[in-house]
């Protein structure tokens, strides 16, 4: 047995990006309901963290909190390192942090500045955490036949849904769906599911700025179901993930739209 290697009766874990606002947050608090130990990082302070983490610890879950922005190579090799440090096993990667651009500009208009910010966020960072991530829980696999785990990528319908005036959050998030289904032909071998979890209008502080516009749509019904969507609605869908209900079903992706997505005449 690893040093990695859980003791019997130990929780499972899982490092949510993100986790202590909005969608992270969401996954955050159905996770810690399904028995799982969290680690968790954002950018801002323990401080400015510390009531998220406090409403995830009365759930019952053991929680990590670390200060990294995964867009920096260093920052994410100390995540991890935490995360063995404290737990010396991790189950469940969600890549979820991610990032709006801070000026939505016509892609005729759009500046590199904000293409390199909002790609290094949303898409290369998430990448190589992956990488990381996978690398770990391919030695736990083979330490014990009997681990298991899942890999859970946030991306966003403005995967496949063109927003002209802020492209390179489209193109990031398009990107994620394609590291998806990298990571699931990678991995199957070992069997380490990825899936994609592909959110629609979400209620959280990044759809805030826009929530007069996207009211306006919805009661013109832009969505099947008239309503906004919550972050519990996308921390279901990951808790069902997590426990391994789709177990056969690497590389798929879980639309949580309200049927934005969904073709009507």
């Amino acid at each position: 047995m690893t040093e990695d290697a859980p003791k019997t009766g130990q929780k499972r874990v899982a490092l949510v990006t993100g986790g202590t606002r909005g969608i992270g947050l969401g996954v955050a608090r159905a996770l810690a309901r399904e028995n799982f130990d969290l680690a968790v990082c954002g950018v801002r302070d323990a401080a400015a963290a510390a009531p998220a983490l406090d409403g995830l610890r009365q759930l019952g879950a053991e929680v990590l909190y670390a200060q990294a922005d995964v867009s920096d190579p260093a920052a994410r090799g100390k995540l991890l390192e935490a995360v063995r440090a404290q737990f010396g096993r991790l189950h469940v990667l969600v890549n979820n942090a991610g990032v709006a651009p801070k000026v939505r500009a016509d892609v005729l208009e759009a500046t590199e500045e904000s293409f390199e910010r909002v790609l290094k966020v949303n898409l290369q960072g998430p990448y190589f955490l992956t990488q990381r991530c996978a690398r770990w829980m391919i030695e736990q696999k083979k330490a014990r036949p009997d681990w298991r785990g899942c890999i859970l990528n946030l991306s966003s319908v403005s995967a496949t849904v063109a927003s002209v005036n802020r492209g390179d959050y489209c193109i990031s998030k398009a990107g994620v769906s394609m590291a998806t289904r990298l990571w699931a032909a990678r991995l199957g071998e070992f069997d380490i599911p990825v899936y994609e979890i592909r959110p629609g209008l979400i209620r959280t502080d990044m759809t805030a700025g826009a929530q007069g516009k996207y009211d306006s749509l919805i009661a013109q019904g832009l969505l099947a179901q008239s309503r906004w969507g919550l972050p519990e609605d996308v921390g279901k869908a990951a808790a069902m993930l997590a426990r391994g209900d789709l177990g056969y079903s690497t590389g798929q992706v879980l639309m949580i739209d309200g049927g934005l997505a969904l073709q009507r005449l």
